[in-house]
């Protein structure tokens, strides 16, 4: 996981929890699905406007392994609205330089999704612009575990010694090993918890809570949140003192 730069302009890595979709629907006397298909359309906005912004990363939290608990017809949705996606946004994500990376346990989502998201993935490798990554099937907890259980193979098998395991060792073995950490957190619809999102990436992150549920967020939200942000500082455990210094 490549490091962050302490230069303070703005998020390099800015992660979103996409929530509020089936309470905004409810709250419109709609299904729930009226709500997730609506959600989908905040998403393209909001990709966009962050490919526009010179965001380097966007991660999205699309669907947790604690979703599969919901009921089977809205996962059912769920996963119709993925797949129809993946296959109508890849012009748009090939025009504007943007390329796909999915993290999470893959091996929970229907055959068709996972070929499609892979191939979509496969066909913007070579762009250069933002780097969009869907979090699908994806628990934080889960990813942590993941990885220690492969770092703990290889001091089994004498590939490594126990005193070489370090923070980079562990990071090399997430998910997100070619992203940096998040810089900023942005969740709708009200709930104030990370809900076992990129629990290590996470560390140093900049935490912003909205009302405003998913399908209602716009441009102008997005901007409210990154002018807040900008105007935090930053310390990562260090004094305000020693950060004016560092700047002089």
């Amino acid at each position: 996981m490549i490091e962050n730069k302490t230069e303070h302009l703005g998020p390099k890595h800015l992660a979103i929890i996409m929530d509020g979709n089936g309470r905004w629907a409810k709250a419109k006397g709609m299904p729930r699905a009226f709500g997730h298909e609506s959600g989908f359309k905040s998403v393209r906005v909001i990709v966009e406007a962050c490919a526009k912004r010179g965001i380097d990363f966007l991660t999205l939290y699309a669907f947790s392994t604690e979703n599969w608990l919901r009921p089977k017809q809205e996962v059912d949705i769920l996963m119709r609205i993925l797949l129809k996606a993946l296959k109508s946004e890849l012009a748009t994500m090939q025009e504007n330089n943007i390329r796909l990376l999915t993290i999470g346990n893959l091996d929970r989502l229907p055959a068709s999704i996972a070929e499609t998201l892979l191939s979509v993935v496969a066909q913007t490798a070579s762009n250069t612009g933002m780097t969009l990554t869907l979090a699908l099937s994806y628990g934080g907890r889960e990813e942590i575990t993941a990885a220690t259980r492969e770092i703990a193979e290889k001091v089994k098998n004498g590939l490594i010694r126990p005193e070489d395991v370090d923070e980079s060792m562990l990071n090399e073995h997430l998910y997100t090993a070619d992203s940096p950490s998040v810089d900023l957190l942005i969740r709708t619809s009200g709930e104030k918890r990370i809900s076992n999102f990129l629990l290590w990436q996470m560390a140093y992150a900049e935490l912003y809570f909205t009302e405003t549920h998913w399908p209602d967020f716009t441009e102008a939200h997005l901007e409210k949140a990154l002018v807040d942000y900008k105007q935090r500082e930053r310390r990562f455990g260090k004094t305000s003192e020693q950060l004016e210094k560092a700047t002089k």
